[in-house]
């Protein structure tokens, strides 16, 4: 069934299970969106569900089970590409969801993650192709769970969304990628680099955009976005801040000094 305003498709895309759907789903969206053919809802609430369609694969294990990613193998290589596809699968229905979700936001914000919809769906293509060129496919290894159970622990709350996923776990991608990357070269792997060059360069733009809702957010409630977002990283992110920082990165993605020294004071605690 043909869904025309963007909200109600956003939890189309949710429920689609396989890769394929799901970023035919998203493709198919964001193209009527950009045509002028989705019209957008803010004020109803959604009965959204609580995990997203999924394939039966990849089996999901606790983060200590996922296998280790050296590069210096093809077997290490598969291991890092298949864990950077299955954030981006997750990314995709982290968009999706933010759509879907939280009614009562500005028509820009259901716009902003619809395109990041997209581009995680890119993203993933991207790396499904990778995987397929190395002799493997997304579902063909274990993987945990971690992105979805920090999307649920902020269900109720844009303003924690905002500040604790795109801006906390999301934003690791910022921190790590670039090291990949140079691993990734001293070992020949440049069809890889290339993907991950692509990633990492629009990555900080999602980013950018979970800073700027998350200080809109801010705003709205009249509170203080430096003081917020490190009360925030103290009450729910004591333990799960790890070295490296990426500051220029991060920087760019819309931090602020302060709360990059916010970060890095965890990194001691």
């Amino acid at each position: 069934m043909e869904v025309n305003e963007l909200r109600r498709a956003a939890l189309e895309c949710l429920k689609a299970e396989t890769p394929e759907a799901k970023c035919g789903c998203t493709a198919n969206v964001v193209a009527a969106l950009a045509g002028g053919r989705m019209a957008i809802e803010p004020g109803h609430r959604l009965r959204v569900p609580l995990r997203p369609g999924r394939p039966v694969r990849p089996v999901l294990v606790p983060p200590t089970q996922v296998p280790r990613r050296r590069p210096g193998s093809v077997a290490g290589r598969i291991a890092l590409v298949h864990a950077i596809a299955h954030i981006e699968f997750n990314a995709i229905d982290l968009a999706w969801d933010a759509v879907a979700r939280f009614d009562g936001m500005p028509e820009a914000f259901y716009r902003d993650w619809a395109r990041v919809a997209g581009e995680e769906a890119r993203h993933f293509r991207l790396l499904s192709d990778r995987l397929e060129a190395l002799g493997a496919a997304y579902g063909d290894l274990p993987a945990h769970d971690g992105l979805w159970e920090m999307a649920m622990a902020t269900r109720h709350d844009v303003l924690e969304r905002m500040a604790l996923v795109p801006r906390v776990l999301e934003a690791r991608g910022l921190d790590v990628t670039p090291g990949m990357i140079e691993r990734l070269r001293a070992v020949g792997d440049l069809e890889t680099v290339a993907a991950l060059e692509v990633i990492l360069e629009e990555e900080v733009g999602h980013v950018a955009i979970g800073s700027r809702w998350f200080r809109y957010c801010c705003e709205r409630r009249g509170l203080e976005p430096k003081e917020t977002f490190r009360r925030l990283l103290r009450q729910k992110m004591r333990g799960r801040i790890k070295p490296p920082l990426h500051r220029e990165a991060r920087c760019a993605a819309g931090f602020s000094e302060e709360e990059m020294d916010a970060l890095e004071a965890m990194l001691d605690d």
